[in-house]
C-alpha cells in the first residue's frame, strides 16, 4: 500500500515547500523573536552612541543618563529572552520536521519500490537520517535569514541617518557579498549531494558485508569483499575532502568579505568624523555597528549554503518518496477464508504454474530448482507487480492486483528463509507489535524453547543487531516463531528449517502442522519432515507442477522425487 507521498513523483523543491508550509506558525513566531533579537543587538551600539553624544553636550543631566542606562538594560534583557525563546521554537520545529521526514522515508523504504531505483537498505537509512535532518534545517534557516536581514537593514538605516554614504555602503556591500557567495553555494550543493550519495553507497556496502560475512568466510571471499568496501569508502573520503575544501573556501571568502565591509564602514566613519561631517557619538555608533554587523552578515552569507545543502538532501529524499510502488494498490481487502490460487503464472523460473490450495489445507511444495521457489515466494509476498508476470494470483477468490499490499500482507504472510533479526529482545522479535496472543504457542512450535530456557531473562533476553549473539539455527527458529505468532489466515514458509538438525526439524514439522491446523499453510521446502506432515505435496519442476500426492506415496512411486528429497 502506498502512502500519499509515493503516489506521484515528488521533487526536492516540493519537499522543501511542504516543510515550510507545515511550519508556518513556528517560523512566524521564530522570525519575530529572532528579528527582535537582531534588532536589539543592533540597538545596543546605537544606544551607546547616543549616550556618548549626550555626555558631550553642555546640558547633560543625571536623569537622562539614568534613562539611557535603563534603556540599555531593557535592550540586553530583550536580546537574551528573544534569543532563548526564538531558538527554542525553531529548534523544536526543526527536530519535529526531521522526525516526520524520517518516518515517511522509512515507511516508503519498507514498501516495495520500483526496481529501477537503485537504492540499497544502507542508502535508504542514510537518506532517512542525515538527509532528513538536513532537509528539515530549512525550517530554521529561513527565519534566521530574515532576522539577519532585519539586523542589516536596521544597521543600514541607523548609519544612513548619521550619514547617507554609510548606509549605502552597508547595502551595496551586502548585495555584493551575497552575489559572490550565491555562486559558490551552488558548487557546495552539488558537491554535498555527491558526497551524500557516496557515503550512502559505503553504508550499503557495509550492511551487505555484515549480512554476508559468514558465507564469505566460508568460501574465502571476505578479502575481496573488504577490498570492495575499501574502494567505496575511499571514494567517499575523497569526496568528503572535496566538500570540506569547498566549505572552507566558502567560509574563508565570507569571513574576508565581511571583514572588508566592516573595515570599510569603520574607516569611512573615521574619515567623516575627522572632517567634522559626523559627531563623535555617530562615530562610536558606526564603529560599534561595524563590529556588530559582522555576525548577522556572517549568518546571512552562510544561509545560501544551508539552503543548497537542504535542497540537495531533499532531492535525495525524493528518490525514495517519489519512487512508484511495485504494486498500484487496489481498493479491496481479501475476503474471509484462506484459499489461494495460482493460475498459469509465468515469471522468472516459473512456466505456466498452476495450483490451488483450499482454505485450511497444509500444502508442501517441493521445488527441484531453488530459484523457482524464490520466484514464487516473491510473487506471493507482493514484491513483484502483477504487470511483471503473466497469469493471475487469487487470494480468497480475489485477484492480487485488486488488493492493497497492506491488506494482502495482513491476510497472507510470506516468511523468507533469511528473515531479518532485529536488535531488541526475543519477545520483541517474535511479537514486534506486542499484540499477539499466541507467543507461547509460537515459541513451542518453532522449538525456540531451549533458547528461552538457556537464559535467565527468558523471552526478555537481549538480542543484538541481526541476531549476532544467536546461532544460525536459533535465528531461523526465531524468524519462524515470529511468522507463527502473526497467526495470519494464509502462511507461506520458505525453507524454514534449513539451519536446524534433523531431530529438531522433525519436532518443528509436527508442531507447526498441529498449530496451523484449520488454517492455510504453504511450505516451500525439500525437508522430508515438513513434506511428510503436509496434507499433500506439489512437485515443482522446471517451473510447473509435475506431480501431486502425499509425501510417502511419492517416495514409493516417483524415483526422481525420492532422489530429490530423501536424505
Amino acid at each position: 500500500m502506498t502512502t500519499p507521498d509515493t503516489q506521484r513523483p515528488r521533487p526536492g523543491s516540493d519537499i522543501l515547500r511542504t516543510a515550510l508550509r507545515r511550519n508556518v506558525g513556528a517560523m512566524v513566531w521564530g522570525t519575530l523573536l529572532m528579528g527582535l533579537y537582531q534588532a536589539g543587538e543592533t540597538a545596543f551600539p546605537i544606544a551607546l552612541g547616543l549616550i556618548v553624544e549626550h555626555t558631550m553636550r553642555d546640558d547633560r543631566n543625571l536623569g537622562s543618563l539614568a534613562l539611557s542606562i535603563g534603556a540599555l538594560a531593557v535592550i540586553i534583557t530583550t536580546v537574551s529572552l528573544s534569543w532563548r525563546f526564538g531558538m527554542r521554537i525553531l529548534q523544536k520545529a526543526n527536530t519535529t520536521e526531521a522526525h516526520r521526514w524520517r518516518v515517511r522515508v522509512a515507511g516508503c523504504g519498507l514498501q516495495p519500490v520500483a526496481r529501477d531505483v537503485d537504492l540499497k537498505s544502507g542508502e535508504v537509512l542514510t537518506i532517512a537520517t542525515e538527509d532528513a535532518d538536513q532537509t528539515a534545517d530549512i525550517v530554521e534557516v529561513v527565519p534566521l535569514l530574515v532576522s539577519s536581514l532585519v539586523a542589516v537593514l536596521v544597521a543600514a538605516v541607523a548609519l544612513g541617518l548619521a550619514d547617507l554614504r554609510l548606509g549605502l555602503l552597508v547595502i551595496v556591500g551586502t548585495v555584493a557579498i551575497l552575489s559572490v557567495l550565491s555562486v559558490m553555494s551552488k558548487r557546495i550543493g552539488a558537491s554535498t549531494q555527491e558526497q551524500q550519495a557516496r557515503v550512502a553507497r559505503a553504508g550499503a556496502k557495509v550492511a551487505d558485508l555484515i549480512n554476508g560475512l559468514r558465507p564469505l568466510h566460508g568460501f574465502g571471499g571476505n578479502h575481496a569483499a573488504f577490498r570492495s568496501y575499501r574502494e567505496v569508502s575511499t571514494e567517499a573520503k575523497h569526496q568528503a575532502i572535496t566538500v570540506a575544501k569547498v566549505n572552507g573556501a566558502y567560509a574563508g571568502t565570507a569571513l574576508a568579505l565581511n571583514a572588508v565591509l566592516a573595515a570599510a564602514v569603520t574607516l569611512t566613519a573615521g574619515w567623516l568624523a575627522f572632517t567634522g561631517q559626523i559627531s563623535i557619538g555617530d562615530l562610536v555608533m558606526a564603529v560599534g555597528l561595524a563590529q556588530f554587523i559582522m555576525e548577522p552578515l556572517k549568518m546571512f552569507s552562510e544561509m545560501p549554503k544551508y539552503v543548497m545543502i537542504a535542497r540537495a538532501s531533499a532531492e535525495r529524499m525524493a528518490l525514495v518518496l517519489g519512487a512508484p510502488p511495485v504494486m498500484t494498490p487496489g481498493p479491496e481487502r481479501p475476503a474471509a477464508g484462506g484459499d489461494l490460487e495460482v493460475d498459469c503464472v509465468r515469471h522468472g523460473g516459473l512456466r505456466k504454474l498452476k495450483f490451488k490450495v483450499p482454505a485450511g489445507e497444509f500444502v508442501a511444495i517441493a521445488a527441484y530448482q531453488p530459484h523457482a521457489a524464490a520466484d514464487l515466494a516473491a510473487i506471493l509476498a507482493a514484491k513483484v507487480p502483477p504487470h511483471a508476470y503473466e497469469g493471475t494470483v487469487r487470494v480468497s477468490g480475489q485477484e492480487l492486483a485488486d488488493l492493497s499490499v497492506t491488506a494482502v500482507r495482513e491476510h497472507m504472510l510470506v516468511n523468507p528463509y533469511d528473515g531479518e533479526i532485529f536488535a531488541g529482545t526475543l519477545r520483541t522479535n517474535i511479537d514486534p507489535s506486542g499484540t499477539s496472543g499466541s507467543v507461547a504457542e509460537a515459541v513451542e512450535a518453532s522449538m525456540l524453547t531451549d533458547v528461552v530456557a538457556l537464559h535467565r531473562e527468558g523471552l526478555d533476553y537481549a538480542v543484538r543487531d541481526r541476531g549476532a549473539n544467536l546461532s544460525g539455527g536459533q535465528r531461523q527458529r526465531l524468524s519462524l516463531a515470529r511468522a507463527l505468532a502473526a497467526d495470519t489466515e494464509v502462511l507461506v514458509l520458505h525453507d524454514p528449517t534449513t539451519a536446524v538438525d534433523a531431530v529438531t526439524e522433525q519436532l518443528i514439522a509436527r508442531k507447526v502442522a498441529q498449530l496451523r491446523r484449520g488454517r492455510t499453510t504453504i511450505v516451500l521446502t525439500s525437508s522430508p519432515a515438513l513434506l511428510d506432515v503436509a496434507d499433500r505435496v506439489l512437485v515443482l519442476d522446471e517451473g510447473a507442477i509435475t506431480a501431486e500426492d502425499t509425501h510417502r506415496h511419492l517416495l514409493a512411486t516417483d524415483e526422481g522425487y525420492c532422489r530429490a528429497v530423501a536424505r
